[in-house]
């Protein structure tokens, strides 16, 4: 009974999201030119999206990096390369079964499965890296859109933006000390892996930008592109489609620009985070198993306090 009741919750999930996603869609493809869309697309220069398609990988595995050093410290000693092939596998849980385990929630299990290691102290080590990363596209949106055309529309806004500039790492550092501890040894590296993540999926905006031969605005539909990623981290449409998109269309026309530009770079960078994640399913993935003589998880475990984590 009680799995059918988890099928039924999973079932309607999945049918909010898809009816989400299609209803965002359908609102942004009818007020914007179709048309237009399909001519950038048709001439988007392939080189340019080729590149786009490089970096956007390149922030993937500089997530993976991070999410590893997360799981060392919850007691876990992943092999790079098996925690990379499982990262691109989570990827593709996201972007393909929505409603279901999804991908967290799948590393989770094969991890706990596998491995021994508390839930808890890999549920932490998950969720803490994405907290991670969204202090850092906050910063990073912040600082685009002081340099945008949205300060020059809201100007008495720019002194609030300043602050959250000023408060964002050491209320991050400060959120850590009080209830993630042991990861405060990873502070600094994983903050610099964050930032390398958005830095890199901004560079692969802005190649897209270039496929679509779009003119000026540079730095405005890049403060858009992170506010839309902010919009995206709730998981209301399949793969942050639909979004992304209507961030755009607004966004944009409050602007007084013309959003089909905006909105084929959205769907375009969707297209390639899709096609990417394919590598998760297409890779052979043979999980690994703790082994007992003398594994240094061995001993970790047997430090856990309390708190989930090893001795520092």
């Amino acid at each position: 009974m009680a799995t059918i009741t988890r099928l039924n919750k999973q079932i309607l999930k999945t049918v909010v999201q898809g009816g989400v996603t299609a209803t965002a869609l359908y609102l942004v493809l009818r007020k914007t030119d179709v048309a237009r869309l399909i001519e950038l697309a048709r001439h988007a220069d392939p080189w340019y999206l080729l590149a786009s398609v490089v970096f956007f990988n390149i922030s993937k595995i500089a997530n993976a990096f991070r999410l590893n050093r997360f799981f060392r410290i919850a007691g876990l000693n992943l092999s790079t390369w098996y925690n990379l092939k499982l990262y691109y596998l989570g990827m593709f849980y996201n972007q393909f079964l929505p409603g279901g385990i999804g991908g967290d929630g799948y590393k989770i299990y094969v991890l706990k499965k596998n491995h021994g290691v508390t839930v808890l102290n890999i549920f932490n080590a998950v969720v803490w890296d994405r907290i991670c990363g969204i202090f850092a596209l906050v910063f990073l949106s912040v600082v685009l859109l002081m340099g945008s055309s949205f300060a020059q529309l809201y100007p008495r806004l720019l002194p609030a933006a300043g602050l959250v500039v000023l408060l964002n790492y050491p209320l991050s550092w400060l959120l850590t000390r009080l209830f993630q501890k042991p990861f405060l040894r990873i502070y600094v590296p994983t903050l610099l892996d964050s930032l390398i993540v958005q830095i890199t999926q901004l560079v692969s905006a802005w190649l897209i930008l270039r496929a679509l031969s779009i003119p000026g605005h540079d730095i405005d539909y890049l403060a858009i592109f992170l506010v839309s990623t902010v919009a995206t981290i709730l998981p209301i449409t399949i793969g942050g489609a639909g979004a992304r998109e209507v961030t755009f269309y607004y966004a944009l026309n409050l602007l007084g620009l013309e959003a089909s530009p905006g909105v084929a770079l959205s769907l375009i960078f969707f297209t390639i985070a899709a096609v990417s994640s394919l590598a998760g399913i297409l890779s052979r993935i043979r999980h690994e198993k703790t082994h007992d003589a003398g594994n240094e998880q061995t001993e970790k475990r047997r430090e856990m306090r309390v708190t989930g984590f090893p001795d520092p």
